[in-house]
């Protein structure tokens, strides 16, 4: 392999820009705001906190709260409570942002403090000032799936790829080992910056489901994980980098708001129970599998031109028809639900009826009416300019499972928390873990990710004139 060749492999391999990935909904309220110290904190009353919106950072689940850094949050609410010189209690206000966006929204003065939960590189142009790190020299560590193939060094995986989500600290060490592997004449480990509507532990699934080969993350949160996803593996001995802390961060111009994180930090020590809530919500909850082994490809190519047929006339991806399908029938056109759902799509006699269809004990019909009633959602309740096509699935998506009034409801709740209503991975999900429990996330998250599993492999799914055609 030529050195020019080496170059342009190590360049394809670098995180692409913020603005190369899917754009999501505009952001809610994204103005600037004036920086504030500890003292105007206080007499607001209200500390506002920038978190990561993984659910491995922040959440709670009908009471339960599951996010890693909410008994440091709590915990440093109560000692600013307890060091109050007038006697006048103060709230935190959560914020939840991508974890690229964090540091650009606690620049414009949209929060006073930013607790990623994971090791968050500052980049040139950041103006920040970091905390005390509670956590320090966090190893980057390799994960996959157990059985597959183990490697014993770095450089057996040149040529191969990682999957990281936005944001992924993986990146920069990545960037230094590439360079290394070009001195050696080796090619690059590839990065796959997944879709954005994907954090860590969406990652950490699909790598358990066989979806993607393989990921890096912070040790303390692959083994978190680990606990609730048996099948992953933690190769302790592959570590990507080892020097990168786990801090919060402030505005240089609040030095009484850090000198107060900094003293909270030197006596604070994790309660041995925190990760309880976390296990008994997940565990068990984390039931994705591969939608392309062979038998399900097989299942796939059986019901594809039905799929193919009703999604072009309703206007879906006939791909997220596909993952809809495997997840309610496992592609099973024989399949029978609760309260009389059947066949492939499990759509239930009385829905079908809404829109026409009576018959839905063959695939035609149960596919006709599934489609058609989800367009019917879609056209009655989702169909706001303000909403991108990905949202907006996945709103159509909650609302088949959920019913579309119970989700317009949950919207409009994230309005009023100051979320943004018209994205619902990780904003008005949010309201609805609180609200309704883990049911209906987990449902639009399972079908988004079978869906991003086939979109992975549309050319070898999709017949060759149907491709010719699409172009």
């Amino acid at each position: 392999m030529s050195r020019l060749l080496l170059i342009l492999c190590l360049l394809a391999a670098l995180p692409l820009p913020v603005s190369a990935r899917l754009a999501g909904p505009p952001e809610v309220g994204s103005q600037a705001r004036s920086t504030r110290d500890l003292p105007a904190i206080r007499s607001s009353g209200e500390l506002r906190v920038l978190v990561n919106q993984s659910r491995n950072s922040s959440g709670s689940v009908k009471g339960q709260s599951i996010g890693i850094e909410y008994h440091r949050l709590r915990a440093f609410e109560q000692y600013l409570n307890r060091n109050s010189r007038d006697g006048r209690s103060l709230t935190l206000k959560i914020i939840p942002k991508a974890k690229d966006q964090l540091l650009g929204a606690l620049q414009r003065g949209e929060g006073d403090l930013v607790a990623p939960g994971e090791v968050l590189n500052v980049r040139t142009g950041h103006e920040v000032s970091a905390s005390t790190a509670f956590r320090r020299d966090v190893p980057l560590v390799l994960v996959s799936k157990q059985g597959n193939r183990h490697y014993r060094s770095l450089e057996q995986l040149a040529g191969r790829s990682l999957s990281l989500p936005a944001g992924s600290a993986v990146g920069e060490a990545l960037r230094l080992i590439n360079q290394q592997l070009a001195d050696r004449k080796l090619p690059p480990i590839v990065v796959e910056w997944v879709d954005p509507s994907l954090a860590i532990e969406d990652v950490l699934e699909m790598v358990q489901a066989g979806i993607f080969e393989r990921t890096a993350v912070e040790l303390p949160i692959a083994e978190r994980w680990a606990r609730v996803m048996p099948k992953l593996r933690i190769d302790r001995h592959l570590v990507l980098a080892r020097d990168g802390d786990m801090k919060w961060f402030v505005r240089p111009e609040a030095p009484m708001l850090r000198a107060s994180i900094d003293r909270f930090f030197s006596s604070y020590q994790s309660p041995a129970d925190q990760d309880a809530a976390f296990q008994r919500v997940y565990r068990r909850l984390y039931k994705v599998h591969s939608p392309l082994g062979r038998t399900e490809r097989q299942r796939l190519e059986r019901v594809r031109p039905v799929l193919q047929q009703h999604a072009d006339q309703q206007g879906f991806d006939w791909l997220m028809l596909a993952a809809l399908a495997f997840k309610e029938s496992t592609l099973n056109p024989l399949a029978r639900g609760a309260s009389g759902a059947t066949g492939l799509m499990q759509i239930t006699p009385a829905a079908a009826r809404t829109v026409g269809v009576s018959n839905i004990q063959n695939v035609d019909g149960n596919v006709q009416a599934s489609s058609k009633y989800l367009a019917m959602i879609r056209r009655n309740f989702f169909n706001s300019p303000q909403l991108n096509e990905r949202e907006r699935m996945a709103f159509v998506l909650a609302g088949y499972n959920l019913g579309p009034q119970r989700v317009q409801s949950l919207r409009a709740e994230a309005r009023r928390r100051g979320l943004n209503p018209n994205q619902w991975f990780f904003q008005v999900e949010r309201v609805a873990m609180e609200q309704v429990g883990m049911g209906v996330v987990s449902y639009v998250n399972a079908v988004n990710k079978y869906y991003l599993a086939y979109d992975r492999e549309r050319y070898l799914l999709e017949p060759q004139g149907r491709r010719l055609t699409a172009k």
